[in-house]
């Protein structure tokens, strides 16, 4: 009976989402989303790609390695990072928006952003998705822009505190149903709509291993899910290493991601994951009989 309901869930979330253009398919095969971070101050690859060409090549790379998609920041949200103004972060991602454009890369673009101007700049530039940090709460301008550009929203899980209730993941599902309603009063469809649980952002270790232990509970709420565990310090305290060391423990949660029906994960080491979760998705919709792989 259970296997037939997760069946029924997974066909149910068969969909393909239009990235201004570009069919991105969900549901047959998890998504591999590749990081391209142009801050030198990101937790673990902070200054790597301070270039315009460094970064595309990059992005280039990671493309070869399996990525479906790339996500391109220009403000570190690591704790304790200092916030940057709009101008700066401008500075940062359209130049690198316009390089991708101009090379037809083939793949959707996010923008990984909370300001509403960044992201009205970024889509113009080339972008195809807005992912916020802050599900629209910080700047709620941002969900207008992407309404008016007919592009999908990532939306993920955060607050300033972490005085959850007596239920955690109830208190983080609240959350994302807030963000959720945020967005479509703002004239964001339904079917334009991914979440993110928001790991590591108001979670402590105990939180985030909690939240991978009941990904599925997530994603019942009906919209597609995000993964975003790469390197993240839950991952990197419980195995004790510094931030380039611990791919295997972000393999781990991919691979827990698949088997709880995640649609997308999020990477900075795209070759080992997309592996992974290539097996992973082979196992998990074995019993849907056909090709996943495709």
């Amino acid at each position: 009976m259970r296997q037939s309901q997760e069946r029924e869930q997974m066909q149910a979330q068969l969909r393909t989402v239009d990235c201004r253009g570009i069919p991105l398919q969900l549901g047959r095969r998890t998504l591999i989303m590749g990081i391209v971070n142009v801050t030198p101050d990101s937790f673990s690859d902070g200054g790597k790609y301070d270039s315009v060409e460094k970064a595309v090549a990059h992005a280039k790379r990671l493309i070869a390695e399996g990525a479906d998609l790339l996500d391109i920041g220009g403000e570190s949200t690591r704790p304790g990072a200092e916030a940057v103004t709009e101008d700066e972060e401008l500075r940062r991602v359209i130049p690198l928006l316009e390089a991708l454009r101009r090379e037809r890369i083939g793949v959707p673009l996010s923008i990984d952003t909370y300001k509403g101007a960044v992201a009205d700049a970024a889509l113009k530039a080339g972008a195809h998705i807005v992912n916020d940090v802050w599900g629209g709460r910080a700047d709620p301008r941002i969900l207008q822009v992407a309404a008016r550009a007919e592009a999908p929203v990532i939306l993920m899980h955060n607050r300033r505190d972490m005085n959850y209730g007596a239920d955690f993941v109830q208190d983080v599902i609240a959350g994302l149903r807030e963000s959720v309603e945020l967005a479509i009063a703002a004239g964001v469809p339904r079917e334009r709509i991914l979440l993110d649980p928001g790991f590591g952002f108001a979670k402590n270790r105990a939180h985030n291993l909690l939240l991978m232990n009941r990904l599925r509970d997530i994603v019942a709420l009906g919209y597609p899910v995000v993964l975003g565990t790469s390197r993240k310090r839950f991952i990197r305290e419980t195995l004790d290493a510094p931030a380039d060391d611990v791919v295997e423990g972000t393999v781990a949660t991919t691979v827990l991601g698949v088997a709880q029906g995640v649609h997308m994960v999020r990477v900075h080491d795209v070759r080992a994951n997309a592996r992974a979760a290539r097996m992973a998705d082979a196992i998990h919709y074995a019993a849907e009989g056909g090709n996943v792989l495709s």
